[in-house]
């Protein structure tokens, strides 16, 4: 199926990372874009609980959230110079300089942009999820900060509904993300 969707183009080693909200589909559709492609699939929020043994909301309430950022931008430098892997960082890589700065030199960022509706409704109980900023604001509060972060660093920006079809998703992640590739 590859050779399909890279007909007449030579196929480079690539990292695409995936950013968003929690509850965007970061790790559904990163799993299934890795399959697909045949690469490695990297969740980060997978790492730091090796890491730390606690569960990212146990983490958050017992050192706070800077600490889940810190071992979270550890995690991604981390990876150094990898090939041929999806990225899925927690929603909150993005208020880390650092670990953006590596993701975006060692893959195309993808922006998975995804209603506040559809999150609400994909994490019921978000005080539960180990999210980034939820003892000081509201969820609406941080899907807005973190929107500007996103765009910012997002190669590419791809639009959701709500109620997507994850080949049709992987299927625009590919093109934006080969299109270029000669």
């Amino acid at each position: 199926m590859n050779s399909l969707i890279f007909a007449g183009r030579k196929r480079v080693a690539m990292n695409i990372t995936l950013i968003g909200m929690a509850g965007a589909g970061k790790s559904t559709i990163g799993r299934a874009l890795a399959k697909h492609l045949d690469y490695t699939f990297i969740d980060v929020d997978g790492l730091i609980t090796q890491r730390t043994g606690l569960p990212l909301q146990a983490l958050i309430d017992k050192q706070g959230d800077y600490a889940l950022i810190r071992f979270e931008e550890e995690a991604i430098l981390g990876l150094g110079q990898v090939d041929n892997c999806i990225i899925s960082p927690g929603g909150s890589v993005v208020y880390s300089e650092k670990a953006m700065g590596h993701l975006t030199d060692i893959s195309k960022i993808v922006f998975l942009d995804a209603p506040f509706r559809s999150i609400v409704k994909r994490i019921p109980n978000a005080r539960k999820r180990g999210i980034v900023g939820l003892r000081d604001r509201s969820l609406k509060e941080l899907f807005e900060e973190r929107l500007i972060l996103y765009s910012k660093y997002a190669d590419f920006s791809i639009k959701l509904k709500g109620r997507e079809n994850i080949k049709g998703i992987m299927g625009k992640i590919i093109q934006l993300c080969f299109e270029t590739e000669a």
